[in-house]
């Protein structure tokens, strides 16, 4: 090739390169965290239809000042209801915080060891669970098992069951993805048995038992077990891309709560007094986390705590998209709110 030609072929592959390189950069994340931040938590938050969401509430609980709540966009697009910080929004895996410091108690009762294996509770899982012999309740808390997560087999979400028997029907007799304690991944199976086991040490239901050792001493009345323990008016719709109705009466298995019901408990679980004592509380830290988010379709949320301005500040965002950037946009936003109130 002679030289010429050779330099014009490589300004070609270039341009080609580069081309092609644009196309695959999410420029909506891009734009969303390389635009100015506003002057106010409200005005970020009104971006979020440009950000893709049907609606938005965003709760800020600054300690020693009186919570204060900001919303955008709609809670009903069909009827143009707007969102209403109020309402109940299904939390999705922030519900795993609650069933941690129930198995917690229950530990620190004696009600239960940690170290007590799946087979101990159920025996008959001991030929469909690989390794149930050797699965410690510790290790379910903490995502060690290797028992894989029914949301991630078969398209779960394009045909989700509605309730626990069938979920589990999803798991058994696969084969681990690891040794019992060799590794992490996150699975909501464990969480699924981690309610079984509960249920079978206190007789009664799981949301039961939380709602007893944890809700009522904080006084929350506005966090639900279920779907159908509600008024649905009262809850925030769901919306998946693409998909037209409402989500908000699919039964998914996940609680409900309203913003500040959620603010309250993440604010009781990071300063301990969700807790009988300082002792309980470190065996909590020892086993999991202080925060979460969480995603199922038609709901985002995140639940977090910000030690060094002492806030809780928890985010609903009720559109999703699994193959977008829905989720990457929701922390985006979260994320800006976050640097507002630190500035």
């Amino acid at each position: 090739m002679k030289p010429i030609h050779k330099k014009r072929f490589i300004q070609i592959a270039l341009l080609v390169a580069t081309a092609i390189s644009l196309t695959l950069v999410p420029w909506p994340i891009v734009i969303a965290w390389i635009t100015p931040l506003p002057q106010s938590i409200q005005e970020q938050v009104d971006e979020a239809s440009n950000y893709g969401f049907d609606g938005i509430i965003t709760y800020v609980d600054i300690k020693g000042k009186r919570p204060e709540y900001y919303t955008s966009g709609y809670k009903n697009r069909k009827t143009k209801t707007p969102a209403n910080p109020h309402d109940l929004f299904k939390i999705a895996s922030v519900g795993k915080l609650y069933t941690a410091v129930a198995i917690t108690k229950l530990a620190y009762q004696n009600r239960l060891s940690l170290d007590e294996t799946l087979a101990d509770y159920f025996p008959e899982l001991v030929n469909r669970i690989e390794n149930a012999n050797t699965i410690t309740i510790q290790m379910m808390v903490r995502h060690r098992t290797g028992i894989p997560d029914y949301t991630r087999i078969n398209n779960y979400w394009a045909h989700p069951k509605d309730n626990d028997t069938d979920r589990l029907d999803i798991v058994l007799d696969r084969p681990a993805h690891f040794e019992p304690d060799s590794d992490f991944e996150y699975s909501n199976t464990n969480y699924l048995l981690l309610g079984k086991i509960i249920e079978k040490v206190t007789g009664i239901s799981k949301f039961q038992f939380i709602k007893q050792a944890i809700l009522a001493p904080l006084g929350l009345k506005n966090t639900y077990g279920s779907i159908h323990d509600v008024d649905l008016d009262r809850v925030m719709s769901g919306y998946y891309v693409g998909y037209e109705n409402d989500l908000k009466t699919d039964d998914n298995g996940f609680m409900l709560a309203t913003a500040t019901d959620l603010g309250t408990f993440i604010r009781a679980l990071n300063e301990g007094s969700v807790f009988e004592s300082s002792d309980e509380q470190e065996l909590y830290k020892s086993l999991y986390k202080l925060e979460h988010t969480g995603m199922m379709p038609g709901y985002q949320t995140i639940a977090k705590y910000h030690s060094d301005i002492d806030a809780v500040v928890i985010q609903f965002t009720n559109t999703t998209n699994f193959d977008g950037y829905h989720w990457n946009l929701s922390e985006v936003m979260y994320n800006r709110v976050i640097k507002i109130l630190r500035d």
